[in-house]
């Protein structure tokens, strides 16, 4: 039996749980968490690149740290319609796999 924990399905329980807290307060503080994992994330690729990658990732790169900032002072309600866009993306990808 397979027990290898895969990105897919961490992140997929993450966003689960902003949808399933009830409290729109909590909520908003988990997505703000996803924000600030993710821009800890793209800091550490951004430290840890090879400057010849760097080069050739840095608009991907700044596409993702766009996205980010576009996520902040979202609502209880955007985190959770946007976290259940986030997790029928998962599945899709699943299925095709």
């Amino acid at each position: 039996m397979n027990k290898e924990i895969k990105a897919d399905d961490v992140i997929f329980n993450f966003f689960q749980q902003i949808c399933d807290e009830k409290d729109d307060q909590k909520c908003v503080v988990l997505g703000n968490s996803w924000i600030n994992a993710m821009e800890t994330n793209l800091t550490n690729i951004e430290k840890n690149i090879e400057e010849t990658d760097k080069v050739k990732h840095q608009k991907n790169i700044d596409s993702n740290k766009q996205h980010l900032n576009s996520l902040k002072g979202k609502s209880a309600e955007e985190w959770r319609e946007y976290a259940t866009q986030c997790m029928v993306e998962i599945l899709d990808h699943k299925n095709k796999a």
